[in-house]
């Protein structure tokens, strides 16, 4: 029995989300082709003009929009936000910070807030527990 190796591809949106970039804004032979692993990993430790530029610029997925701000994904379809922003267009929103964009940023710093309390008290539980047992 001989084993052979196929070639691990994925559809352009998973490789453009691991890239961090939005699909539509992408080259037309990026978003028709299949990227193979070894492709994603060239792209990321090489990254060609066009994926600087889109990194750079924009525009960003959601994910990316929502890190740059501060808050969660969640908070930007809270913001009405639901499509991709540019650098320009997120660097604005930071200079405007309306009312839902503080309120956001004050929710996100509470949930990081209550998650590292619960590490700190997973912790000390799991100190007890090692005690116990020594």
């Amino acid at each position: 029995m001989t084993s052979h190796q196929t070639t691990q591809t994925m559809k352009p949106a998973t490789a453009a989300k691991k890239l961090g970039v939005h699909l539509d804004a992408t080259p037309a032979e990026f978003q028709e082709g299949v990227v193979s692993r070894s492709e994603l990993n060239a792209l990321q430790a090489d990254p060609p003009e066009w994926l600087q530029e889109l990194r750079r610029n924009g525009p960003h997925p959601r994910p990316v929009v929502a890190a740059k701000l501060g808050i969660s994904i969640s908070g930007l379809a809270r913001g009405g936000i639901t499509d991709a922003l540019t650098t320009e267009q997120i660097e604005a929103l930071k200079q405007e910070l309306p009312e839902w964009l503080q309120k956001e940023r004050g929710t996100q710093a509470e949930v990081r807030k209550e998650t590292v309390r619960i590490k700190e008290k997973n912790a000390e539980k799991q100190a007890e527990r090692d005690d116990r047992t020594h």
